[in-house]
């Protein structure tokens, strides 16, 4: 039942809370729109620079890797190539599926379907499911992108730091999608007009994949695999410890982000990783500044959000006592606190508060 809950074709079918929460009015913090209108320019060459460091990041470790194996010397530097290719390539993947890395369009495109491909995600599904994760944030039924459903699922979430869970659903998914069929929920929010670019690329991914295990068999050696597939594996780790930072432990099924997405101050490595996408509350309220303007917002905005956690670390220490209390009252919530001065919550607050520890 908690599954179906959370089922985008079951609440469409049912008319549940998700209907009625359809494109909500969102809470936006009073600044001035031409101090955002400059945090909203894109820069070529700022996000060129960051994509040439991650694929001479990715060219140079995959190399050493390579000429290194099979002994030990070759881990960390696998460990490295593993990180940019199964973590690196989420925040590239989201930042240019918004259009905001780069100022040429084509340039977003490229770096877009390399990043789609190195997490398996099909560029026209999560486009769509994206865009509606921005329209109904967290909220129950129409949000695809829930990372975690109530009442928490731990082991999930502990297999999900090796990208077991992630990667065999998405690739049950685009087996699917070779054959030319979609998920029930997908069909809630991909238009018809879209279908065939699916399955096209689907298709095309099935031949690289077939032509890497060609090689492999060849060669008569994983490498091919250690270097395409596997380190979405092996690397997915800082992803999704990030990720989970997002919006877990948080409200659903409210119209203020400041409710259900978090910011968390990270070290300059993860930033770079996570391309500032750890100022997430920031891009949920503003989601065409760019990746690099980010710290900017949050300095302009700081006074009517929530203080960011003041690392990875102390972020989980706040977050997992929540997560064990939803194993037994899956309504437990945290209430992020309001700097003085700041615009309060709205009404829809009080029904939390009963469940906020």
């Amino acid at each position: 039942m908690t599954s179906n809950r959370y089922s985008l074709a079951e609440a469409e079918k049912l008319q549940t809370t998700a209907s009625r929460l359809k494109a909500p009015r969102w809470y936006k913090p009073k600044v001035d729109p031409q101090e955002i209108r400059v945090l909203m320019q894109k820069s070529d060459a700022r996000a060129f620079k960051d994509t040439i460091i991650w694929f001479l990041g990715l060219g140079i470790s995959g190399y050493l890797a390579v000429l290194l194996w099979p002994s030990v010397w070759s881990i960390p530097f696998w460990f490295i190539y593993g990180v940019l290719y199964g973590s690196a390539s989420d925040s590239r993947w989201h930042e240019c599926g918004h259009r905001t890395a780069f100022k040429t369009e084509w340039m977003n495109n490229v770096v877009y379907h390399i990043a789609s491909f190195m997490l398996i995600r099909n560029p026209v599904v999560w486009k769509a499911s994206h865009v509606r994760h921005h329209t109904d944030t967290i909220i129950v039924g129409r949000d695809p992108e829930i990372v975690a459903m109530r009442p928490p699922d731990l082991w999930r979430i502990a297999l999900n730091l090796l990208g077991l869970i992630d990667t065999l659903t998405l690739i049950k998914r685009m087996a699917l999608h070779v054959t030319g069929r979609l998920h029930s929920d997908e069909v809630t929010f991909l238009r018809s007009e879209d279908h065939p670019r699916v399955f096209r690329v689907a298709r095309i991914w099935l031949l690289i994949y077939l032509i890497t295990t060609l090689i492999a068999l060849w060669l008569q050696t994983i490498l091919p695999f250690m270097l395409i597939g596997l380190p979405r594996l092996y690397g997915a780790w800082h992803h999704v410890m990030t990720g989970l930072l997002q919006h877990l432990g948080l409200a659903e099924n409210v119209t203020d982000h400041r409710l259900n997405t978090r910011t968390v101050l990270m070290n300059p490595i993860s930033r770079f990783i996570y391309l500032n996408m750890n100022y997430h509350l920031e891009h949920h309220l503003f989601t065409m500044v760019p990746y690099y303007n980010l710290p900017k917002l949050h300095a302009l905005i700081q006074d009517d959000v929530p203080p960011p956690a003041p690392s990875i670390f102390a972020a989980f220490r706040q977050l997992l006592p929540v997560l064990i209390k939803q194993l037994r009252y899956e309504d437990a919530v945290l209430i992020p606190p309001l700097p003085k001065g700041a615009t309060e919550y709205g009404p829809e607050v009080e029904r939390l508060r009963p469940f906020a520890i």
